[in-house]
């Protein structure tokens, strides 16, 4: 099995930054993706950003200039650095990763989500 636990969460004022990082564990065999979703309530989880093994990423038109997403390998650990927040970014966080892991099955996995609020 695969776990993803992620942190970095809180509250923040407008125009602040925070980081969320998420590491993953388990029977990995190779990670071929990672990522970073959000949920809004009353709203469908859509993408924020994500990283594929070759180091391409691609994110939601909303967040370009202000957020990064990196990874780490070596740790299995995918980061967003969240600048220049606003009202608007406030939602459930979640990672996700598409793993093959070493019993041979592949899949997607979620990590819990982290609440992230930008509020004044």
């Amino acid at each position: 099995q695969v776990q993803l636990v992620e942190s970095g969460g809180g509250l923040v004022q407008p125009g602040g930054s925070l980081r969320l990082s998420c590491g993953a564990s388990g029977s990995i065999l190779r990670i071929d993706a990672m990522g970073w979703y959000r949920q809004a309530p009353g709203k469908q989880r859509e993408l924020v950003a994500r990283i594929i093994s070759g180091g391409t990423t691609d994110s939601a038109d909303s967040v370009k200039g202000r957020f990064n997403i990196s990874r780490d390998n070596a740790k299995n650990t995918v980061y967003l650095q969240m600048n220049s927040l606003k009202p608007e970014d406030t939602a459930v966080y979640y990672c996700n990763a598409a793993v093959q892991t070493t019993i041979g099955f592949t899949g997607n996995y979620w990590g819990q989500g982290t609440q992230v609020t930008v509020s004044s």
